[in-house]
């Protein structure tokens, strides 16, 4: 039988009174999930996920009339999500979403803002370069960072069209060179990314090579992914708190999570 941890007055209860007298705030990063939020849509001939409906078994009605529930029907990797390891070939002998240990899932944030960059090119991609201007001001990535992109792509989220931004080239969204991806999956100590957009990698980037660099190196090195962030923009630089809160599917290679950001405030 497992002892429970014994309890405390320092840390842990001075962290809860951060939170009651509004010194720490929680921010929300996460997309709300309906059958209206933005998914990926893969080309012909691959196969693509169900989108998210809602079922209604019963509403305080003859099936359950003290109750309402709903079944859910969904694809793994819809709205806000993560990717485990074994979503992708490299990772393949890795995690499932299941498996991911719980002390990955909570880190620091290290937040980079390329929205001037993205809003002259929708294609942009994050370069190395781009990385070390940003450590040189704030310090290189910390042990277990999650490095999240801001872009404000969250912006054309109310619509599927202007989310996935695509033409008879392909879908046009931001994210990280081939170079970059392999550079910070294999060089930084990361727990892994988070985007905005609909994917981890660029919408172009099954063209790259290897073909979606983010997913290939960042899973293949046993870090993560997380898509479809908002309110990146009420975060700092640095010194916000990540949560990731993913369902531990057995078997799963991800799934639909709930993102909070913890932040001190002059409260």
């Amino acid at each position: 039988m497992t002892e429970p941890l014994t309890t405390s007055s320092g840390a842990v209860a001075s962290f809860l009174g951060a939170l009651t007298d509004g010194s720490v705030a929680v921010i929300d990063l996460t997309t709300p999930l309906s059958s209206a939020t933005p998914a990926l849509v893969l080309p012909d001939p691959f196969v693509n996920l169900i989108d998210f409906s809602l079922e209604e078994v019963s509403a305080y009605n003859e099936p359950g009339p003290f109750w309402r529930h709903n079944n859910i029907h969904t694809g793994e990797h819809i709205g806000t999500h993560l990717d485990a390891p074994i979503h992708w070939i490299s990772g393949r002998d890795g995690h499932d979403v299941s498996q991911i240990p719980a002390r990955r899932l909570i880190g620091p944030a290290a937040v980079i803002d390329l929205t001037d960059k993205v809003a002259a090119d929708p294609d942009y991609l994050l370069t190395v370069a781009d990385v070390e201007e940003w450590e040189a001001e704030h310090g290189t990535l910390a042990d277990g960072a999650w490095l999240l992109l801001r872009t404000g792509w969250e912006s054309r989220g109310g619509s599927q069209e202007e989310f996935l931004n695509t033409d008879e080239t392909g879908s046009h969204t931001p994210g990280v060179a081939v170079e970059c991806a392999e550079w910070l999956a294999t060089r930084r100590p990361l727990a892994g990314l988070g985007v905005e957009t609909v994917g981890v990698d660029a919408g172009m980037a099954g063209g790259f090579e290897p073909a979606f660099p983010v997913h290939y190196h960042f899973l293949g090195n046993d870090k993560y992914g997380i898509t479809s962030l908002r309110n990146l923009g009420r975060l700092p630089a640095t010194g916000a708190m990540l949560v990731v809160a993913p369902l531990p599917i057995v078997g799963g290679t991800g799934s639909p999570s709930r993102v909070l950001a913890l932040v001190e405030t002059d409260a």
